[in-house]
């Protein structure tokens, strides 16, 4: 059973979430412009483009995205845009403000990065008789995938904030320190395991037609 069954979300209810969610979206870019803040402007910014990537898949590509994939991807994104801007009102951001934030969209990222990890490995399995990747297998490799990924995207956040430095601007992505850095990896690997134990469900129809896109694409072998 899929976890939207479980929580008893309609298809029509997924569809107005993901809508709200990148509707407000727009507007925080558009407060980000107001303030001058370059931060909220631009991880806003990369938020909205994520969220055209299900539709422009689905319409180009014909591969079919679950609405609750979809409204999954967009909320890890929202998430993080509304923890850069924070609360209206409010004197810090929501990343500062509140301890656990940053955890929270740590665990949401890493688990659209471990989706994409395991969409596009079983897609190689299902596609070529030669590769064969047994369950346990898969697990492991969605956990070392959404890893090097955390330890990639932490070298990105420290040169970001080692070049604002020098330049004298505020930084884009903000690091804390080795205990911060630990803490984002620890729960990365949250992520990671909540897709490998229970979220590929989602991905099924997703995995089958990127496999059969491979298919499509390979070239006629001639006796």
């Amino acid at each position: 059973m899929k976890f939207r069954d479980r929580l008893g979300i309609s298809v029509a209810w997924q569809h107005r979430l993901t809508w709200l969610m990148e509707t407000a979206m727009i507007g925080i870019f558009f407060v980000g412009l107001y303030e001058l803040q370059v931060g909220i402007m631009i991880n806003t910014g990369v938020g909205i483009l994520a969220t055209q990537l299900p539709p422009i898949l689905e319409r180009d590509y014909e591969i079919p995205m679950d609405p609750a994939l979809t409204l999954w991807i967009t909320s890890a994104v929202f998430l993080h845009a509304l923890g850069v801007m924070g609360l209206p009102g409010g004197a810090e951001n929501l990343y500062r403000s509140v301890p656990w934030w940053d955890h929270m969209t740590h665990a949401f990222s890493a688990s659209v990065v471990a989706a994409v990890g395991y969409a596009t490995a079983r897609s190689f399995d299902l596609h070529d008789d030669d590769v064969d990747l047994p369950p346990k297998f898969m697990f492991v490799f969605i956990l070392l995938f959404v890893l090097a990924f955390g330890v990639f995207w932490e070298v990105i956040e420290f040169a970001l904030g080692e070049i604002a430095r020098l330049a004298g601007g505020q930084p884009i992505l903000a690091q804390h320190g080795i205990e911060d850095t630990m803490k984002d990896l620890i729960f990365n690997t949250v992520g990671a395991i909540i897709v490998a134990t229970w979220g590929t469900a989602h991905l099924t129809d997703v995995v089958g037609a990127v496999s059969e896109y491979f298919e499509s694409d390979r070239p006629a072998r001639s006796d």
